[in-house]
Order: structure tokens, then sequence, then C-alpha cells
């Protein structure tokens, strides 16, 4: 079940990407305005997600580009590194990041055709610094059954909301990834360049 919970809730990380994000960011305290960008992010994903005329290789283009103009891919990027960041040479980084965006690209593309109807409504919103924000919300399933409980931890930069981690039933996606990451590295002699290795052969 919590397997089936956290590909429905990446089924639905999917759609938003595919939609304006930076237009829908509204003036407004910060307090305010998260909610308000997420459910206007939400309801306009819906309707990009009926598109059924789209070739793939236009499906990857698009969501590569929303995925870098609305998640902060570095931030994720460095956080699900976690201390071997510091310890990866420059060109490590770099190439860490290539393929750490591949491996979202890769994952969540293709997903978006098995979308059945969830929507998202916002439950309450709730500020952690002064650039920061946390955005609970629900998916709810049109077949039945309890709705998923996402949180969404969006981070202001000029002007506009950044996506920077997603928990699902309070199981952060990031710190998911990290451990992963951690582990593979580990079972490498501690060397980042195995973890790049492994990602060069999945993607």
């Amino acid at each position: 079940m919590a397997k089936q919970r956290s590909h429905l809730a990446g089924l639905f990380v999917v759609a938003l990407l595919f939609t304006g994000v930076q237009d829908m960011a509204r003036a407004g305290s910060i307090d305010e305005a998260p909610g308000e960008f997420i459910e206007q992010l939400a309801d306009t994903a819906v309707a990009a997600l009926t598109v059924d005329d789209i070739t793939r290789v236009e499906r990857v283009r698009r969501f590569r580009k929303l995925l870098n103009d609305h998640f902060d891919v570095k931030t994720i990027g460095r956080f699900v590194l976690g201390r071997y960041w510091r310890k990866a040479s420059k060109d490590e980084r770099a190439e860490f990041l290539s393929l750490f965006e591949d491996l979202i690209v890769d994952t969540y593309v293709d997903r978006f055709a098995k979308y059945s109807g969830e929507d998202l409504s916002v439950t309450k919103t709730e500020s952690t610094r002064d650039d920061d924000s946390i955005v609970y919300s629900s998916i709810n399933r049109p077949s039945g059954g309890p709705p998923i409980g996402v949180a969404w931890r969006l981070r202001l930069r000029n002007g506009s909301y950044l996506i920077i981690d997603v928990m699902v039933e309070g199981v952060s996606m990031g710190q998911t990834q990290r451990s992963e990451f951690a582990s593979v590295i580990r079972r490498n002699g501690g060397e980042v360049k195995g973890l790049l290795a492994k990602l060069r052969d999945r993607n």
C-alpha cells in the first residue's frame, strides 16, 4: 500500500511539471501565496494530463525544461548527495547533477499516462523560515480509498516559488533518495565515482 501511495503521488508530481508554474506565483505574503500556488498548479496539471497527441521526444523536452524552471534541481541534488557533495570534485558534482536530472526524467516522464483522475486539495500552509514554506495537501482518488497526504516544501527565490522536496505520507522523497545514494556510495568504497557509474548504467 505504501508503494502504491508513493507511486500515485509521483504521478501527480509529474503532472505538476507540465504547467506554467512561474506565471502562477502571485504576489502576497509567504503564509498565503504558497497554498494558492499549489492549488492553481494542480488545476492546470489535470488538464495537461489529458493531452494525448504529444510525442515522447516532445514530452521529454517539456519535462526537462519545466523541471529545471520550477524545481530547484541543484539544491535537491546537493541534499541527496549529502556529505559526499563536499568530497566530490567539481567535475564529479557537475556530472552528478546531470545524471541526477536524467534519472528524474527517465523515472517519471512516462508515468503521467497512468493518471486516472486524482485531484489535489490544499489543507494548510506553514512557514518554516523567511523564504521556505510547506504546503500540506491531500490527493483524492475517484476510485475511492483514503486520500494520500502530500506536503510540498517550497523556497522563494527572486519572487517565484521553487519546489525543493515532496513528502508523501510524511516520508521525504529527497531523504529517501539520499539514503539510497549513500548506500550505493558506501558499497563502492565511499567514492562518488561508484555512484556515478551506477547512474550512467541506469540512465
